[in-house]
């Protein structure tokens, strides 16, 4: 009779923890998810022991062998510690590390969400069998992971990728990193939603947008996303020059390392084409064009699984011999 297969936990660590216990080939077997703890933070570290054990609780026996957690915010990947937690309570006055394989019982590898969402389009997603891959992901934030020759780059302590603060406006808003002109500061979730608003602000041609309706509610990046969809000039606009500023950026990275796939991915993307275009068109204006002739620029496959599929793989990886 064959052993039976191994199996990872991968955790996505945000706003929401979502966890998912995935099987050496990356399917998964099941999920959990919880809302993150917002104010107290030995409460956040038992819900992320208790999603581990959750998922780690099978009446078969089927253990798993071992955890991953992309985290959002800098991890110095050395130490396996956190070093800055901008959008989660702060957990740094704890060993998160020790405790979490303390209380798991389980080999526990903790990196960048960026990171791990990287390693699992590039593991069992759209960069499958590339050795050189850039992917960004496009959401609230803006962040990046980086695979050269087939090896996932961190830099000196862990803190490479931060794509988000490339600077592209030198007369640029302020950033929450405390810089300006930052790329988040334009094509961001919000900062599309915010472009949006000036535009109905300052311009009373797109007084008969749709999104015009909704800017006594809540206008969303969401919202935007649909009208874009439903051929709104307004949305259509503002998307148009966010993946003009995008592939730009983006450009920079391909003459810089020449790698042969950029994966995007987060929730910009759900505009499709009407966002894949002008990147596309704004990387070609940019790149040297024998580096644009080689690489390819292509939407994420795993959507919001990446990041658990990425992590359960990397404890795979680390741990699975």
């Amino acid at each position: 009779m064959s052993a039976p297969e191994q199996r990872y936990i991968g955790l996505d660590v945000g706003r929401t923890i979502r966890g998912a216990l995935v099987s050496a080939e990356g399917s998964i077997l099941r999920q959990h998810r919880v809302v993150s703890e917002v104010s107290d933070a030995q409460v956040f570290v038992d819900q992320l022991a208790d999603v581990i054990k959750t998922l780690n609780n099978d009446q078969e026996s089927r253990r798993a062998a071992a955890a991953g957690i992309g985290w959002a915010g800098l991890v110095n990947q050395s130490a396996q510690s956190i070093e800055a937690n901008p959008n989660l309570v702060d957990v740094s006055s704890y060993d998160l590390h020790a405790q979490l394989e303390r209380d798991t019982s389980l080999p526990v590898v903790i990196d960048n969400d960026a990171n791990v969402a990287a390693y699992g389009e590039w593991r069992a997603g759209a960069a499958r069998g590339a050795r050189d891959v850039f992917f960004v992901t496009l959401g609230t934030g803006i962040g990046a992971g980086l695979i050269l020759g087939g090896v996932l780059q961190r830099g000196t302590r862990g803190f490479a990728g931060e794509f988000g603060h490339f600077k592209v406006d030198q007369d640029g808003l302020e950033c929450g990193c405390g810089g300006t002109g930052c790329l988040e500061t334009v094509a961001s979730g919000p900062n599309i939603v915010r472009r949006v608003r000036e535009k109905l602000f300052s311009d009373p041609s797109f007084s008969v947008s749709k999104l015009a309706r909704d800017m006594e509610g809540t206008l969303t990046a969401e919202r935007v996303m649909q009208a874009a969809t439903e051929n709104d000039d307004l949305a259509t606009l503002v998307l148009r020059d966010t993946g003009i500023v995008l592939g730009t950026a983006i450009a920079s990275i391909i003459n810089l390392l020449n790698v042969e796939v950029v994966v995007l991915g987060g929730g910009v993307m759900a505009a499709g084409d009407l966002i894949m275009r002008p990147i596309r068109e704004g990387v070609k204006r940019a790149t040297v064009s024998q580096a644009f002739k080689c690489v390819r620029i292509v939407p994420a496959e795993l959507a919001q699984e990446a990041g658990m599929i990425g992590a359960a793989f990397l404890a795979r990886d680390l741990f699975g011999g």
